[in-house]
């Protein structure tokens, strides 16, 4: 299939998406941008955030480390179950309770405008070197596969696609991306689904007979046993749960769907029927890769990690599944990457500028600042892109857990300070904690060996830098009276 033709697909789907968004955004106001004024469908929501927390990484990483990393993905996946139910039943309740808009408030409240400020600031930083790290991973995709052979460069594809993204984020905001979400995580699980079914049918392997011959490769272990490697599930568990923790219940991205729904009793059965979907697409996504791999050494294919998914889909399928799996990865890209600039233009306008506090602002003022916020983060995104194509690290989901684990830490030990004490802190310094925190977390990383011989630390590094957090906020506290 040439590159004009999978381009024309592109486009045809991005004119579905700005239908939707024309129809969702239409009379739209601050309140419809930012929490859609509250009355979300929770059923819409909870299948939309599939699409969100997997994103296009999850797509084509997931897939792609199995030949090195087996199943052991999925016992992150457990831990993500764990950190769900922690999210419906403390946070979510908390959240609904002080009636947020943006949840980072709730610091404010508890601790003081310097901490609340801080918090904002460690979203504003995660989300956008995690969000970006995912939107250059389908935009070099889409690069090597369709706009290179056009003589497209790569910022200008880059470009383009946060382009349209704004198009159709622009007015509706939280309204628009509930609906474009649900849209965009149908066609990606079909998409998945097709493959999967494609290389079956392919090879002339049944479920059962695949799933022999991936034990055969050792692609199917689940569970690692080592208490000092990096891939011991009972720390792999546990990480997860921490990470669905602050991914997504400290995360305004992930909240402001959430929060979106009218009452707190559907909002939880959202974040529940999510954990348990999530499970099995995980599931599902493992067993792709398992399949690509065995698809890869029976035509001799060299391709691994990132690159083998749309090295197969482009190259060893029919066009209509190579068709199929652009379609499912640019609806991997768009919940993930639209979803994120829509929450930092709000975390900004309301955590940062006070924009709800701005009393002598005019509605109108408040409207034009927002769209200046909302296009300066598509700006910065597309240079943090070009920061990740300069790296060009093999595996980004890698990446994206490693760096989650530095900038999520503060955040929960804020969060879990101001929820699990009594105590107040002295708000002045509560940065200074906030980035030892990371600094100190850093080193421990870098000098492990030295430091604990064999042990391995691996994404408990979030646990720990947390726990830094709190005992650095611990030491400026006092009891309140």
């Amino acid at each position: 299939m040439t590159p004009f033709l999978l381009f024309a697909f592109v486009l045809a789907y991005f004119l579905v998406l700005l239908t939707v968004a024309w129809y969702t955004g239409r009379n739209s106001n601050n309140d419809s941008f930012f929490i859609g004024n509250r009355n979300s469908n929770w059923i819409l929501v909870a299948f939309g955030m599939i699409g969100t927390s997997l994103s296009g990484v999850t797509f084509v990483s997931v897939p792609g480390a199995v030949a090195k990393d087996s199943f052991s993905y999925f016992q992150i996946t457990l831990g993500y179950l764990i950190g769900y139910v922690v999210i419906a039943y403390v946070l979510l309740p908390l959240y609904y309770r002080l009636q947020l808009t943006s949840i980072y408030n709730f610091l404010s409240a508890r601790l003081g405008i310097i901490s609340y400020k801080t918090g904002a600031s460690f979203f504003i930083l995660s989300r956008t070197l995690g969000a970006t790290a995912r939107l250059y991973l389908v935009v070099k995709i889409l690069q090597d596969a369709i706009l290179e052979n056009l003589g497209i460069p790569f910022w200008v594809t880059t470009f383009i696609i946060l382009a349209m993204i704004i198009l159709y984020t622009y007015q509706g905001g939280v309204k628009t991306i509930v609906w474009t979400d649900t849209l965009q995580t149908t066609c990606m699980l079909a998409g998945l689904i097709i493959c999967v079914v494609f290389i079956l049918n392919t090879m002339h392997l049944t479920i059962p007979q695949s799933i022999v011959s991936m034990g055969e490769k050792g692609y199917t272990k689940i569970f690692f046993t080592n208490p000092f490697g990096k891939s011991f599930y009972i720390k792999q568990i546990f990480a997860g749960a921490f990470i669905s923790i602050t991914m997504t219940g400290m995360d305004q991205e992930m909240m402001q769907k959430n929060i979106s729904v009218k009452k707190l009793g559907n909002s939880q059965k959202n974040v529940m029927a999510m954990a348990i979907v999530m499970l099995f697409v995980i599931l599902l996504f493992l067993f792709l890769g398992g399949l690509l791999y065995l698809f890869a050494g029976q035509q001799h294919l060299l391709a691994n990690g990132d690159k083998l998914f749309p090295a197969i889909a482009l190259h060893y399928m029919p066009p209509f599944v190579g068709v199929i799996f652009i379609i499912a990865l640019i609806s991997a890209l768009f919940p993930s990457a639209d979803g994120a600039i829509t929450a930092l233009t709000s975390s900004f306008c309301i955590d940062i500028l006070a924009m709800n506090r701005q009393e002598n602002w005019s509605e109108e003022k408040k409207k034009t600042t927002r769209h200046i916020v909302h296009l300066s983060f598509a700006l910065l995104f597309l240079l943090f892109v070009m920061i990740y194509k300069w790296v060009d690290n093999p595996s980004m989901i890698s990446v994206i857990l490693k760096v989650a684990t530095y900038t999520y830490g503060p955040l929960l030990g804020l969060f879990a300070f101001s929820i699990l004490t009594k105590r107040s802190v002295s708000d002045k310094f509560v940065p200074l904690i906030c980035i030892a925190s990371p600094i100190i977390c850093y080193i421990l990383d870098s000098f492990q060996k030295q430091l604990f011989g064999t042990f391995e630390i691996g994404l408990e590094l979030l646990i720990i830098n947390g726990l830094l957090t709190f005992i650095g906020l611990l030491v400026i506290s006092k009891r309140l009276i």
